[in-house]
């Protein structure tokens, strides 16, 4: 009696609820109405791009952050020895930021210490221009993808209201794609912008590291200039 009982509670518990579990590409495609399909194509677009700078950008900030063990003690020792072929050549053959600016100090050797100098701070700030390449986007991103977001949240519910006015009769079903639009694409503005600002920051900081490193060896090769004998 008591398992019948029990039996009885379970079936009446599965069939009470109604609830239908619905695919997420399915709630994507109902969201995909309308307006709503030209929103979620410009936040898929803007997600895409995201990800390839940031994988691009990360990839090349590792790359200048591999800078070679003793670096400015190698190449203190060719200008010692009056080696400069030796110091542009090697140069040349890393490809860090700061090997690049070193070399443009090298090539401007023989010159007043203002000239040199000028032509390192010039060739930093081209290395942090192509360090930050593309970076604007993602801080354009951060901002305008939750504003987009916000639109298809806007549009949905005129769509609601719309439905609405020309139905006879108040159904889910009416009103159901325009509620979808209107989450769908707050939901999908919102993982953009916070995809974007997390990589934003993240990838300023790693140029951070890399311009710290840049300034130091910048430092330590005018002073190696500025020794006696030099």
């Amino acid at each position: 009696m008591i398992s019948s009982f029990l039996l009885q509670i379970e079936t009446v518990d599965q069939n009470s609820t109604g609830v239908k579990d619905v695919p997420l590409w399915e709630i994507i495609g109902a969201s995909s109405q309308g307006f709503g399909l030209i929103i979620n194509i410009i936040l898929a677009l803007m997600l895409g791009y995201v990800i390839f700078i940031f994988v691009e950008r990360f990839l090349a900030l590792r790359k200048a952050t591999k800078e070679d063990q003793g670096f400015i003690n190698r190449i203190k020792d060719y200008i010692i020895n009056n080696k400069i072929d030796s110091a542009k050549d090697y140069c040349s053959s890393s490809k860090s930021p700061s090997a690049r600016m070193i070399e443009k100090g090298i090539s401007r050797l023989g010159r007043p210490m203002e000239t040199i100098s000028a032509s390192i701070e010039n060739a930093a700030k081209l290395e942090i221009l192509r360090l930050e390449q593309r970076l604007s986007f993602l801080a354009t991103a951060a901002g305008a993808a939750p504003m987009i977001g916000f639109l298809g949240t806007t549009v949905g519910m005129v769509m609601v209201f719309i439905d609405l006015q020309n139905a006879t009769s108040l159904e889910l079903k009416i009103i159901a794609p325009g509620i979808m639009t209107a989450m769908i694409t707050t939901v999908a503005g919102l993982i953009v912008g916070i995809i974007s600002y997390v990589g934003y920051n993240f990838l300023v900081a790693k140029i951070g590291k890399v311009v710290y490193q840049m300034e130091n060896d910048a430092l330590d090769f005018m002073d190696l200039l500025h020794e006696p004998g030099k």
